[in-house]
């Protein structure tokens, strides 16, 4: 089946009980056994939940996975993935990840003995000159955030498989219509499901997709060891947004395309990063590995007051966090998503005070460029 026909059908057959062709929201916390050791096969809903069985069959068969494992946030999806590891163990992740995984791995998962050591994954040498013998891991975002640097998934794939390392990939600028990481040799995906899977802003949520039959054994494990679950009616939203997924992305990487074109020949504007561009150092990579250049971008003011004025200016674009949505939200990475990382590791990644990062929506693209406009004259 085509990608939309599997978005629309796949684990999201009617109700057997009742004919209602969506998926019902199962929201109960226990189920009822005929006698012991006898039921429908759910018996608590930390354990497994109807809902939320249909969501992760169906992000499963979108990114290319077997097994697939719905979690609370994209945060304890990662969380959850790092428990796989052990005290001592190291895991090399790209140096531009979002500012809550460095938290994680800095302020949380470091306290319990794990080694981070973070590298620019563009060029493979850095990787495979910090591979150790109690590496484990390669933990990768492509394109970052909020740089939108790309990585060639499958050649760090086959580098750090000939190490002996797993490699997991953060999906969720992408999404699985614009870059499969499993089809490229990642083992884990891991997914913000809060972003464009939802796609409506109204709902938080992650999920973790894989192929190894062993590897989701341990995970299904932990998923309802530690309880991170996501809930029957933010799965039941994701069920409902992944439904357009296919329509949205087009939309997003063509508004993105028409802004990134707009902010680049701007005189007020020093650089823009965005995948579609030719400027792009990895603008050919990202054409191969990626189906589009979706809908997420930044670019640099020059100062933060610049940047100010500018986000306090726009009228149609909205100032905050998180990204996805049909609408088009407006940040300051610098003191909102990446505010977690020290200040010179900021400006090391290029992430200055005058960097504004842009989720572009599915509006008019006339009237969101008009909107950026206005906003950039009054600097």
């Amino acid at each position: 089946m085509g990608f939309s026909t599997d978005a629309i059908h796949h684990g999201q057959e009617p109700d057997p009980a009742t004919g209602a062709i969506i998926v019902p929201i199962y929201q109960t916390s226990t189920f009822v056994q005929e006698e012991l050791g006898k039921h429908k096969g759910y018996e608590y809903a930390r354990t497994s939940n109807p809902t939320r069985a249909a969501l992760e069959r169906n992000l499963a068969r979108l990114e290319g996975g077997r097994f697939g494992f719905a979690f609370a946030s994209g945060m304890a999806a990662i969380n959850a993935l790092l428990t796989l590891f052990k005290s001592g163990d190291h895991i090399i992740s790209g140096r531009n990840v979002y500012g809550g995984t460095f938290r994680l791995f800095e302020r949380i998962l470091k306290n319990f003995g794990f080694e981070f050591t973070y590298v620019d994954t563009t060029r493979l040498a850095n990787v495979e000159e910090a591979i150790r013998k109690n590496t484990r891991l390669l933990f990768l975002e492509t394109p970052t955030n909020p740089i939108m640097e790309i990585t060639d998934l499958a050649a760090a794939s086959e580098l750090a498989h000939r190490h002996g390392l797993l490699v997991a990939v953060d999906n969720t600028f992408m999404s699985p219509y614009l870059q499969r990481p499993l089809e490229l040799g990642a083992d884990v995906v891991v997914h913000s499901t809060t972003k464009y899977l939802n796609g409506h802003s109204d709902g938080v949520g992650g999920a973790a997709l894989l192929n190894d039959a062993g590897l989701a054994e341990r995970l299904k494990f932990i998923q309802n060891a530690a309880g991170a679950v996501l809930g029957p009616m933010d799965s039941w939203l994701v069920l409902r947004g992944v439904k357009t997924l296919a329509v949205r992305m087009r939309q997003h990487s063509e508004n993105g395309m028409a802004v990134a074109q707009f902010l680049d020949a701007h005189p007020k504007v020093k650089e823009v990063h965005y995948p579609g561009l030719p400027s792009h150092p990895q603008y050919e990579l990202g054409k191969k590995q990626m189906h589009g250049p979706g809908g997420m971008l930044s670019f640099e003011a020059g100062s933060i007051e610049h940047a100010r004025t500018i986000l306090k200016s726009v009228r149609l674009c909205s100032l905050a966090e998180s990204l996805g949505g049909v609408e088009t939200l407006i940040s300051h990475p610098a003191s909102m998503t990446h505010a977690s990382v020290p200040p010179q590791d900021r400006q090391r990644l290029g992430i200055t005070d005058g960097l504004v990062r842009i989720s572009v929506g599915i509006e008019d693209v006339e009237d969101l460029i008009a909107d950026l406009d206005q906003a950039l004259a009054k600097i």
